[in-house]
């Protein structure tokens, strides 16, 4: 049986925010992830916050964890069928899953990398897991194609992200 002290204790522990903005800087909409992350960059952020940018997401996302982490927030553009540019903002359990049986590491969404770090490397999961995606539409241009309502989503995405720093 799990000693939940313990556990509370190794949770008390943790103390940074991760942001970890996942996007190919050379695709249209999937570039949002890059915006955010050179807008976030240049503000100047509090101690206890550490930004990271990945290209492709996936397993390399379990590389950035150190155990530290209190809070794990992935920055993307996504297509969950809403309009272009609306944020959505889903903690762990409303993150959807990509369904099927994934056999390609580009295959495995956020979902199931989580599902995998917590497998293979419980302690050093962040107990809160937020996603901020942006709804995107191109995902199969270069970046000058970029969908202007998701662009301008961007800002809306940034308040999200400052509002945690500010309340955490």
């Amino acid at each position: 049986m799990p000693d939940m002290h313990q556990n509370s204790v190794e949770t008390a522990k943790k103390t940074m925010i991760l942001v970890v903005c996942v996007g190919n800087d050379l695709i249209a909409d999937d570039a949002l992830g890059f915006e955010v992350y050179k807008r976030l960059e240049t503000e100047g952020l509090p101690g206890h916050v550490r930004l990271e940018f990945l290209g492709v997401g996936g397993l390399a996302l379990l590389d950035l964890l150190t155990g530290n982490e209190r809070v794990l927030m992935v920055v993307d553009a996504v297509q969950f069928g809403a309009a272009a540019g609306t944020v959505h903002c889903l903690p762990w359990d409303r993150i959807p899953s990509l369904g099927g049986s994934a056999i390609s590491v580009h295959d495995i969404g956020l979902k199931e990398t989580i599902e995998i770090g917590q497998a293979l490397y419980p302690e050093k999961m962040p107990p809160s897991i937020i996603l901020v995606g942006i709804e995107g539409r191109c995902f199969n241009r270069m970046r000058e194609a970029m969908t202007p309502e998701t662009e301008a989503a961007a800002e809306k995405a940034l308040e999200f992200i400052r509002n945690l720093f500010r309340n955490n």
